[in-house]
């Protein structure tokens, strides 16, 4: 968009200010009636009355495949999609950006792109998510296009839902049930596939249809039968919601059950005082491939959202001989449904009980900074704000400079990276080793050579200072926690007198 001096300097002022993958051009040219005298003297820019008023369609989204051959490889037949996005705040960059990623979401779902269109208001309509108005030219898209199916970048309520369909007469989705559907298919785990169900469910339980009073079913019987038994019993739609209520019961008892199994594990790790750290981010980020460079967890990288689902807990050892875990999480998104972090909570708890947060977030990227804020409103909701963040900045190999510039001096605790070509990983793992907590004992200790176990348990547990083998044993100073210290306090050297 740009300000209104005249409609085609407008149109060439915006082609100039927007790259060509990005940029979005009115779909209406007609000419607006526009007074110097009148539209002039106003103060502040303004929006050019067309332009504010169309339907803006977003360039270089397309998907369609134009060789013929490729389609012969394809075993299932793609769903053709429009995107629809309504830009209420923000630049029309930004609003560009959101579409963008839609589109990214979509083709991970295993969708065909075919066009995507922006509509400009204050707030989205109540009704038919982008006006009445505004449907009736998306349906003249959809069957310009060939489309199957419409989804919209935000959330939309069943009513939206319902009204948008009758209009475009195609299927309609939302951004919602687009990120339910990719990790429904990404989910690999029994935990993984329980929780996505109940996210599923959640989201479909008030939008559930049905034909009313029709498929009302007969009352049940009473005694001496009659007429009195009869009537508008329950209906088939209130029958389904009531079973998808038993299977959401159903499925929460048995998420607790699989959480217990995951807290033994994490107790065992306090237990044997094992620092943790969390590796969490936007998707895509890399933050598979980093735990693949620090830990060889052979962890399967692929550029594409949420590739990866399920948490996966792996060894790692500082530089100085410290034994910690690093655990992957599930990526994070720009407005994540609610659904998904209510079902997920448990697997995110990983986040909450680390002891540092290796926070990642693409470089490269034309946004970094939003990466980072939708990042950190998930941990906020997961109640993690307590645990140190160290920002990891990963591409560095593919990144602007002065973008790495500019992130590592709003973030004071940054550090540049490339899990590609493992460039600042060694700086990586020195900073963790920093950061991560440390024994608050120091102490000196002859061990006996027969006790080997507590000298390994001394290096795997504690900070070993300083290490010396003489005739009566291992004279070890080091630092530890107040249990290995009270175990060890039996081989203190006496003073010498």
């Amino acid at each position: 968009m740009t300000s209104s001096s005249s409609p085609s300097q407008d149109t060439q002022s915006f082609a100039q200010n927007h790259p060509d993958g990005l940029r979005a051009d009115a779909l209406m040219e007609e000419d607006v009636a526009w007074s110097h005298e009148v539209d002039g003297e106003r103060d502040g820019d303004q929006f050019d009355r067309s332009e504010r008023a169309a339907l803006r369609r977003v360039a270089g989204l397309s998907t369609e495949l134009e060789d013929v051959t490729e389609v012969e490889y394809r075993q299932l037949r793609l769903e053709r999609v429009v995107l629809v996005g309504v830009w209420t705040s923000g630049t029309a960059t930004d609003s560009e950006n959101s579409l963008a990623e839609l589109a990214a979401l979509a083709e991970t779902a295993g969708a065909l792109v075919l066009d995507g269109v922006i509509q400009r208001r204050d707030k989205p309509d109540a009704a038919t998510y982008i006006g009445s108005g505004k449907a009736n030219e998306l349906r003249d898209i959809v069957l310009e296009t060939g489309a199957d199916t419409v989804i919209c970048d935000g959330e939309l309520s069943p009513g939206q839902l319902i009204h948008l369909e009758d209009v475009v007469k195609v299927k309609v989705i939302d951004r919602t049930a687009l990120i339910l559907d990719i990790f429904a298919q990404h989910a690999k785990s029994r935990e993984g596939k329980a929780q996505v169900a109940l996210a599923q469910m959640q989201y479909m339980l008030p939008r559930l249809r049905g034909w009313g009073q029709s498929l009302s079913r007969q009352m049940g019987g009473g005694k001496g039968g009659g007429l009195a038994t009869r009537g508008p019993g329950e209906t088939k739609i209130e029958t389904d919601r009531r079973r998808i209520r038993e299977k959401m019961a159903k499925m929460r008892r048995e998420i607790a059950d699989m959480k217990v199994g995951r807290e033994i594990k994490r107790q065992e790790r306090r237990r044997n005082k094992v620092p943790s750290v969390a590796i969490a981010g936007y998707t895509n980020a890399g933050k598979s491939s980093l735990l693949n460079r620090l830990t060889g967890a052979g962890v399967l990288v692929q550029n594409e959202l949420f590739a990866t689902l399920d948490p996966t807990v792996r060894r790692a050892e500082t530089p100085g001989g410290r034994i910690y875990t690093l655990a992957d999480t599930v990526g994070f998104v720009r407005h994540l449904p609610h659904h998904l972090v209510e079902a997920f909570r448990s697997t995110m708890e990983e986040v909450g009980d680390s002891d540092l947060i290796l926070h990642v977030v693409d470089g490269s990227h034309p946004a970094p900074e939003e990466q980072l804020a939708a990042v950190r409103e998930v941990v906020r909701d997961v109640g993690a704000t307590k645990v140190p963040e160290i920002v990891v900045i990963n591409k560095a190999d593919a990144a602007d400079p002065l973008v790495l510039q500019r992130l590592m001096r709003n973030e004071k605790r940054s550090i540049a990276v490339s899990a590609r070509t493992g460039q600042g990983i060694a700086e990586l793992l020195a900073l963790i080793d920093v950061e991560l907590p440390h024994p608050s004992v120091e102490i000196e200790v002859l061990v006996p050579y027969t006790l080997g176990r507590l000298v390994a348990r001394a290096h795997s547990e504690g900070e070993v200072i300083s290490e010396e083998h003489t005739p009566e044993g291992t004279l070890l100073k080091l630092r530890v926690h107040e249990e290995l210290a009270a175990e060890l306090a039996a081989y203190v050297p006496a003073p010498a007198v």
